[in-house]
């Protein structure tokens, strides 16, 4: 009775075969109809496709578009490699400076003691200047500062008109005693009152820390100041202003600039001689020379150059090597 109640009850709810096949195919062509696609392989006209078979890819592609790629010649293949590098350097360079930004308002905000300048940040990044002048001296050079002062470096009212027209900025670079708040710098800051012409570095000065100088005041000018160059000239060099002017104007639309009296010279290996390279074993075998370089009394290097050590100044040891060279081979 139970199997035979369920056979009664189902059989009242079976479709009758016909009326089941009709209602599939009619389905069928209500899909093809309102699709309006049918199974077959799509035209590669100018798409490349990929199919995989066998577990390896093959590329397909229409023969005509070799055959027209091929008729190129090379100046068009030229062209667009010099609009990729165009791109890449325009990226690469809003990258720098957007680190830099970044650098800058940290630096900012962790150093409350940082040079002059820092209050009037603003205001002095939204001028773009040429160049930036800084004349390494010592606690010790007074006469030869005075000396600069007297000949090559306006003062006053013409230094401040020298900014304005002609973007040139011009500081006598120095850090700290090792006696913070001693002698030596409240020396500096009675001439500092008196002439209004230093720029204080957050550094310890001392003979051997010429080279971290060399780096701090690169990015700290960098961090004040926009300017196309920034100068490192000796306390003990009188600059022709027009003359240096016009050589680095030479140069403005080029990219890392980095401009000087070059020279190099033989790595010393033997102890006890003047300029003794200690790690003379980086350079090769003995007897070979240093890396073509500008000599410490005067060079130059562009903005994208100064950026980098600013951006990079707690992590670039090999560049302070490089600036070691520099400043004792000179």
């Amino acid at each position: 009775m139970f199997v035979k109640s369920r056979g009664e009850h189902a059989s009242k709810h079976v479709l009758p075969k016909n009326l089941a096949l009709l209602l599939c195919f009619a389905s069928f062509c209500a899909g093809m109809f309102f699709s309006n696609r049918t199974w077959m392989m799509p035209d590669a006209k100018g798409i490349p496709w990929t199919s995989r078979t066998g577990g390896k890819q093959f590329v397909d592609y229409d023969p005509n578009i070799v055959l027209k790629n091929e008729g190129n010649n090379s100046g068009d293949i030229s062209g667009s490699q010099h609009s990729i590098l165009t791109m890449d350097k325009a990226i690469s360079d809003l990258e720098i400076k957007l680190m830099a930004s970044r650098a800058e308002r940290e630096t900012i905000q962790k150093d409350p003691m940082m040079s002059e300048g820092v209050k009037n940040i603003e205001s002095t990044l939204k001028r773009k200047y040429f160049m930036v002048i800084g004349i390494n001296t010592a606690f010790s050079s007074h006469k030869r500062r005075d000396s600069v002062r007297a000949t090559w470096m306006p003062q006053a009212e013409k230094r401040k008109k020298l900014e304005e027209e002609t973007g040139i900025i011009i500081r006598f670079v120095i850090g700290h005693s090792s006696t913070s708040g001693g002698i030596l710098d409240k020396a500096i800051e009675a001439e500092e009152k008196v002439h209004g012409d230093f720029l204080r570095l957050q550094h310890v000065e001392g003979y051997l820390e010429l080279s971290a100088k060399t780096k701090t005041y690169f990015a700290t000018a960098v961090s004040l100041w926009d300017a196309e160059f920034y100068v490192k000239v000796d306390d003990d060099i009188h600059v022709n202003l027009a003359t240096l002017g016009v050589t680095l104007a030479r140069h403005s639309k080029k990219p890392r600039v980095y401009i000087g009296c070059m020279k190099s010279g033989p790595v010393l290996a033997r102890k006890g001689v003047k300029y003794h390279e200690p790690e003379y074993w980086k350079f090769g075998e003995v007897g070979n020379k240093y890396f073509r370089h500008a000599t410490g009394q005067l060079y130059a290097i562009s903005k994208d150059l100064a950026t980098y050590i600013f951006i990079n100044q707690k992590l670039v040891q090999l560049l302070n090597e490089a600036l070691v060279l520099v400043e004792c081979t000179a």
